[in-house]
């Protein structure tokens, strides 16, 4: 994955489908089996709120988690509620000394924008399909259909997600099944049997 606070870990309640999916995956796919076995009681965790979710990705972006988590505490010491609204009423440059970019001081503005101004309707995410709520996201400036993926995945705990531009699935294809690099068409297709889980098996591959 190219952004680990989205990671889900160990935890006490996860998703509905997912023992479901697991039993499904294994009975088609011997080397999700394998993998699956290898990795017992974890599983997908939600991630909270959808505007501090977006806000953090967009933070993450292109950094270490390290050095994501301490710019992440600083933007919270000058928006501590972290809403549209405390963003949005922070001067921009107090937001740059937290140490963002000035393309992510834009970005994270904008997002605070489209929730402020309902340019986006997190109310209706739950009951909106995948490529609907993509979409909507991506048209905010500094979140990328990646982006968008993981919070179908870590947010909204979409069961069929599959983010093929994600580079730790694509290495996770390469090592379980293909031995080298594999094309975008051969992931499709390898793919397909795990519809309407592919989420849980992109899950099980990042491990």
């Amino acid at each position: 994955m190219r952004n680990a606070p989205f990671l889900g870990t160990i935890a006490p309640v996860k998703p509905e489908y997912w023992d479901r999916a697991k039993r499904t995956l294994a009975r088609r796919d011997p080397v999700l089996a394998g993998i699956m076995r290898r990795h017992p009681r974890v599983h997908l965790v939600a991630r909270g709120e959808p505007f501090q979710t977006l806000a953090r990705a967009i933070v993450g972006q292109q950094i270490s988690v390290k050095a994501a988590q301490s710019v992440w505490n600083r933007v919270l010491e000058v928006a501590p509620g972290m809403t549209p609204g405390d963003v949005l009423a922070v001067a921009r440059p107090r937001l740059r000394a937290c140490g963002l970019s000035d393309r992510k001081t834009e970005y994270i503005a904008d997002l605070a924008s489209h929730f402020a101004e309902g340019a986006v309707h997190p109310h209706r995410w739950p009951e909106m399909d995948d490529e609907a709520v993509i979409a909507e996201l991506v048209a905010v400036r500094g979140i990328g259909r990646w982006t968008a993926e993981m919070f179908l995945m870590f947010n909204l705990l979409r069961p069929d997600v599959f983010p093929l531009d994600d580079l730790g699935l694509r290495k996770g294809i390469q090592l379980a099944y293909f031995k080298r690099k594999p094309a975008l068409s051969s992931m499709r297709r390898l793919s397909e049997s795990w519809r309407p889980y592919r989420s849980v098996a992109t899950w099980y591959l990042w491990r």
